[in-house]
This record gives structure tokens, sequence and C-alpha cells, in this order.
């Protein structure tokens, strides 16, 4: 059974630092596209980041330079690490993991086959 389990959320003041994490089980998360959405109240869910299984990664334009994806294959965890976070940041951060191993997929929020539950990030001045 596929499961994603994400972690690290939490208060922060604008400016600051947070590290999501999301352990995937049921499957080897290094075969699989993964990526990071985010979902405001009252806003679509949008694309912030994505690892191709073959680790190439892509973020949205709004993320560059801040944000960092990884993925550790030994934990079959995948990470990202936001510095800087401004207020319009806080939202639901959601994992997302799916089969196929495509470039073009990996910010587009319609595609993907799993979903975690999310966790919350709450930026404040």
């Amino acid at each position: 059974q596929v499961q994603l389990v994400e972690s690290g959320g939490g208060a922060v003041q604008t400016g600051g630092s947070l590290r999501l994490s999301c352990t995937a089980s049921g499957f080897t998360a290094s075969r699989y596209s993964m990526s990071w959405f985010r979902q405001a109240p009252g806003k679509e869910r949008e694309a912030v980041a994505g690892i191709h299984s073959d680790g190439r990664t892509r973020y949205a334009d709004s993320v560059k330079g801040r944000f960092t994806i990884s993925r550790e294959n030994a934990k079959n965890t995948m990470y990202l690490q936001m510095n800087s976070l401004k207020l319009e940041e806080t939202a639901m951060y959601y994992c997302a993991a799916d089969p196929r191993r495509d470039w073009g997929i990996l910010l587009n929020p319609l595609i993907f086959t799993y979903w975690g539950q999310g966790t919350q990030v709450t930026v404040s001045s």
C-alpha cells in the first residue's frame, strides 16, 4: 500500500527556515517522480518543486534560489529545505508521487497519483 507521510511543518517568522520531510512506504521513492505542492486557504493548489527519478529537479519560479528539494534513497524520504520564507507562503504543504518518470509532470498537481495528508506551514511577521 502506497503511503506518503509529511512532517516538519510549523510556525516560523518571515525570513526563517523550515525543512519538510516526506517519508514514503509501499514503493521505492527513487523510482518515482516526486514533488511538493502547497495550498493556501481559498487558493488553488500550486507546485513548489519536484524531483525526477534520475535526480533532476524543477522549481516554481517563486521559490528558485530559496528552496531546495532533495531525496535520501536509503530512508525512502524526500525533503524540502525552505529558506527566506515569506508571509504569502503560509499554506498546507503536500508531497506527491507518481510512477511516471516524466520530467513534464513534476510541477503539475493534476497528474500525480499519490498524495500525503499535508503539513501546515505558517509564516508570520
